[in-house]
């Protein structure tokens, strides 16, 4: 692999060698199984009275809702919100890994994303597709480093961002539907 050269604008922050450090044990550990890195993350959503929908994973918890004029109580950001701050955040912290990790000096990096949606799609009033009709991501990172090598890693942390990658590539899903009688409906299996 051929190493970019940078222009070495300053030393990196004690708190990049920090990333760097944690992100190097987590290397070696995945190093030495990589079956062991796979896993399956499980978040749950539970909708009650209103269209407010209170999220778990784990120890995390968020409300998400929609504003009135959906017929919410804008109780929390819509799920929108989520998935774009999931894309940005998910794009952001990964460049800065990377950056961290192989010796980059980044004074600040800021991540946009901007969304086309055909609205009516959401409510089947038009043919097109739901999903964002196309997506821009704008990263502006200061730094005093090579553009070239600065541009090579951004492409390379890119190819390796979930959520990024998840909002770019189509994916395989599926779902379940169960329903659950209430209570009174229930027959008894005696």
């Amino acid at each position: 692999m051929t190493t970019l050269s940078k222009i070495k604008s300053q030393e990196p922050p004690k708190r990049d060698q920090v990333i760097r450090d944690a992100q190097n044990a987590v290397i070696d550990r995945m190093s030495q199984d990589l079956e062991a890195a796979c896993s399956t993350l499980v978040t749950t959503g539970r909708i009650e009275e209103g269209l407010a929908c209170h999220v778990t994973q784990g120890k995390f918890e968020a409300m998400l809702d929609l504003g009135r004029g959906m017929g919410g109580d804008a109780a929390g950001p819509s799920p929108g919100f989520f998935a774009r701050a999931a894309v940005v955040g998910c794009v952001g912290m990964g460049v800065k890994m990377l950056a961290a990790r192989e010796g980059f000096v980044f004074r600040s990096l800021e991540v946009t994303i901007e969304c086309d949606f055909d609205d009516a799609a959401l409510m089947g009033l038009s043919p097109r597709t739901a999903a964002p009709l196309m997506s821009r991501i704008r990263i502006e990172i200061d730094t005093g480093d090579d553009p070239a090598a600065v541009d090579d890693l951004v492409e390379r942390a890119l190819a390796m961002d979930p959520w990024f990658l998840a909002l770019r590539d189509a994916q395989v899903v599926q779902h379940e539907v169960h329903l659950t009688a209430p209570a009174s409906e229930q027959v008894s299996a005696t």
